[in-house]
């Protein structure tokens, strides 16, 4: 028997899971769990909360010197995080 087409895979995977309408909330679920990887543990240290609403990533912090120093340079880390998971995943960073 002869195959028709053959695909890769992770390509399979990856449609399967945005047919079944999971992707977008599984690159959500890795986005918030690169936070720490990407901004490293001093910040995790002073990271209350963090999660995901409308492609908007929101991240509260105990230090206000330190969510200055972020939003200063939330375009960087917003890229950084969407290349961490490999997808666009959010469009901008509230720090609360």
């Amino acid at each position: 028997m002869k195959r028709q087409r053959e695909e890769k895979l992770g390509d399979v995977i990856r449609q399967f899971m945005r047919d079944a309408g999971i992707e977008t909330p599984y690159n959500e679920f890795r986005l918030v769990q690169a936070w720490p990887v990407v901004v490293g543990p001093a910040v995790e240290r002073y990271t209350e909360q963090i999660f995901i609403k409308g492609g908007v990533l929101y991240v509260r912090l105990t230090s206000s010197v330190l969510r200055h120093e972020l939003f200063l340079g939330r375009q960087r880390l917003l890229q950084r995080l969407n290349e961490h998971v490999d997808a666009q995943v959010i469009t901008k960073i509230v720090f609360i």
